[in-house]
């Protein structure tokens, strides 16, 4: 009897040790997975102090990668409009391009809706960036180009172009928002100008003129009609009140003269800039109506159709011209080169 005891005195001090043990075990910690990690909010365009500087050229064979980074490749087809966005996130998308002048900023919104053709594009105006004026306008015929109007009438400005293309994502958001909102960018491009001109930043210069008609109707028109200089300036800075001290009449920079005459008119160069009050882009003198909704079928109001038949190379490229080319894009240097 006293063995048979001792021996269930054994067996319940070991069945309390295990049992006492299992809870030990059941609160170790498993290994911890990390949260998920969810991609950061789209930035349109990027944030203050992340510009990229306007007008670099690309390397002189004109060809782009698909784009990498916070926008993703290019172009990726949608077929579901695309989600409105707030006004603050408008203010950020054309915060780049609100102070061109109206005829230029209208040419680049509708371009920016034919988003996939600009690489394209940008690599042929760098290659034929020598041209300017007339001979320009002639190889564009000459080399029968298939683009859309709107891309065809940015060739004489390079710089645009390369901006557009080394920044595929922020375009093709630009395209979808005129597609889908235009009024709202419109508007957006308004509340922009409406802080550079409180600031001090907008202001007539030898450049532009500014025509202030009031509340959401400033427009910028060249001093000399047909004659168009790009502006170059940090969003950060021109639509924020500066600092003490801060001289304002050279935040913003400009770029080389570019000469846009009768030869450029079948591109919509002929009577163009903005209704403001009715939301209205004016392309050669008409509205120009294209929508999220009729994108795919939509053909511009004036006589100009896109080039049918091949493709064609009429004009050789200097090897002097390479040489120059590439030393502007090593060092960064702006503007157009023309």
């Amino acid at each position: 009897m006293r063995s048979n005891k001792l021996i269930s005195i054994s067996l319940g001090m070991t069945l309390a040790a295990v049992c006492a043990a299992v809870p030990s075990a059941a609160q170790e910690p498993y290994p911890q997975q990390p949260p998920p990690q969810y991609p950061p909010a789209q930035q349109y365009p990027p944030q203050q102090g992340q510009y990229p500087p306007q007008g670099q050229y690309p390397p002189p064979q004109g060809q782009y990668p698909p784009a990498q980074g916070q926008y993703g490749q290019y172009p990726q087809p949608q077929y579901a409009q695309p989600p409105m966005l707030a006004p603050q996130q408008l203010d950020q998308l054309v915060g780049p391009i609100a102070l061109y002048p109206d005829g230029l900023l209208a040419q680049t919104l509708t371009a920016a809706t034919f988003s996939n053709e600009i690489p394209d594009a940008a690599g042929w105006a760098n290659a034929h960036s020598y041209l300017k004026g007339d001979a320009l306008a002639d190889a564009i015929r000459q080399d029968n180009l298939p683009w859309d109007p709107s891309i065809l009438a940015l060739l004489p400005f390079p710089s645009v172009l390369n901006y557009m293309a080394q920044n595929m994502g922020w375009t093709q958001a630009l395209g979808n928002a005129v597609l889908a909102q235009r009024p709202d960018v419109m508007d957006a491009v308004q509340r922009l100008r409406q802080e550079a001109y409180n600031y001090g930043y907008l202001r007539d210069s030898q450049y532009n003129r500014v025509v202030y008609a009031g509340p959401g109707n400033i427009e910028i028109i060249p001093i000399t009609p047909g004659y168009y200089y790009v502006p170059y300036y940090n969003p950060a800075i021109v639509f924020y009140r500066p600092r003490p001290g801060f001289f304002v009449g050279g935040a913003i920079r400009f770029g080389p003269g570019i000469s846009i005459g009768a030869a450029f008119a079948p591109w919509g160069w002929g009577s163009i800039g903005f209704g403001w009050r009715a939301h209205d882009i004016i392309i050669d003198n008409r509205p120009w109506v294209r929508t999220w909704s009729n994108r795919a079928t939509y053909a511009y109001p004036h006589p100009y159709r896109r080039a049918e038949g091949p493709r064609t190379e009429r004009h050789e490229v200097p090897p002097a011209h390479h040489d120059a080319h590439q030393d502007h894009y090593q060092h960064g240097e702006h503007g157009e080169h023309r």
